[in-house]
């Protein structure tokens, strides 16, 4: 099979040809047909997780079709179209059990722990615990943003900080995250205000159907959001985990706000100081998220196979596998709108 190998940081990806992967007892091997390029994978790509052993096939936000089968697996077989969460938890300790995957002590992470999607082919152990049939007819490149993106800002809108119809949701990062975070708080009756650098993501956002935006480029960014919202969001989501825009969706609170942390903080953003009087003086309630159990992909794809929520428009740029350096390389500074899939795997 045809593979991307990140041999180090900060070096163009090697295009490879590997042997395809073992099917794990309890999973499957799939066809990958879409991979997206997120963040997190530029974060492995820049150095950032010196735990990752290299060299390593990135890539954590795929769909594909199964073409092996493992023998312990009892509800998949060859030929169905699949989703997986990022985190394949084992759904059978005590985390596992009460619903709570995304933090299961043993979780594997395709492109971390494990190898990942930038391939022709993946193996998804654990296969009962974590894959979801891909509803009929949905784009590829848009099934695998629900690995990732959609899911985690799913989650958190919903699973962790529990928005509700009519609050004012402040949106700090209008990449692919911060960008689906926003769709889904339309669709969940919401008022949407997002912030960015970038007057591009900015304009194309509002073209969505986002209420307001704030250039944060601008002068008192954190003034402005309070100015639209009336005395401030009730909801914050930070979509980048830099300090600087935590530190805003902190104080573009209004009291009794909810903040939750969905950027991952990574390099130089590790440790961050914050302004906890804020905190403390408007009784703000701070979440953290990473991920979405799978057993929650029902209540998403529901809204989107309804019609309330549609997220094509994310989809930018579908390219090649020879294309994700370029695409991680750009992460380095302002990108623009929309998120690129990998769905050419040949070259």
């Amino acid at each position: 099979m045809k593979a991307a190998l990140l041999i180090q940081p900060r070096t163009a990806l090697q295009i490879a040809d590997l042997p395809d992967p073992d099917c794990p007892p309890d999973g499957v091997v799939l066809e990958v047909l879409a991979c997206g390029i997120c963040r997190s994978d530029w974060h492995l790509w820049g150095g950032n997780e010196p735990d990752v052993p290299l060299p390593q096939i990135p890539g954590h936000e795929y769909c594909g079709v199964v073409r092996e089968v493992g023998h312990e697996v009892r509800q998949w077989r060859v030929g169905d179209r699949v989703i997986a969460p990022f985190i394949l938890a084992c759904g059978a300790c005590p985390d596992c059990r009460a619903g709570n995957q995304t933090i299961c002590d043993t979780q594997i992470v395709p492109g971390f722990t494990a190898p990942g999607a930038f391939a022709e082919r993946l193996a998804v152990p654990r296969a009962d615990a974590n894959l979801t049939r891909l509803p009929d007819g949905m784009d590829p490149a848009l099934a695998a943003a629900l690995g990732c993106r959609v899911t985690t800002a799913w989650h958190a809108l919903t699973g962790r900080a529990a928005l509700r119809p009519g609050e004012w949701l402040a949106i700090w990062g209008g990449g692919g995250i911060g960008l689906a975070a926003a769709l889904i708080g339309k669709a969940l009756g919401a008022r949407v205000v997002m912030a960015d650098v970038v007057q591009e993501k900015l304009d194309f956002a509002k073209s969505l159907g986002i209420d307001a935006v704030v250039n944060a480029r601008g002068d008192d960014p954190v003034g402005q959001i309070k100015d639209i919202t009336g005395g401030g969001a009730d909801l914050a989501v930070e979509a980048l985990g830099f300090e600087v825009t935590t530190i805003n969706a902190m104080k573009s609170l209004r009291k009794l706000g909810r903040m939750v942390q969905v950027g991952m903080p990574a390099g130089e953003h590790v440790t961050m100081n914050l302004p906890w009087d804020v905190v403390y003086s408007g009784q703000l309630a701070i979440y953290g998220t990473r991920g979405m159990p799978s057993w929650r992909y029902p209540s998403l794809l529901s809204l989107i196979e309804g019609g309330s929520l549609d997220l094509n428009p994310m989809i930018a740029r579908r390219v090649a596998l020879s294309d994700a350096s370029a695409e991680l390389a750009a992460f380095d500074g302002p990108t623009p709108p929309g998120v690129a899939v990998i769905t050419d795997f040949t070259r």
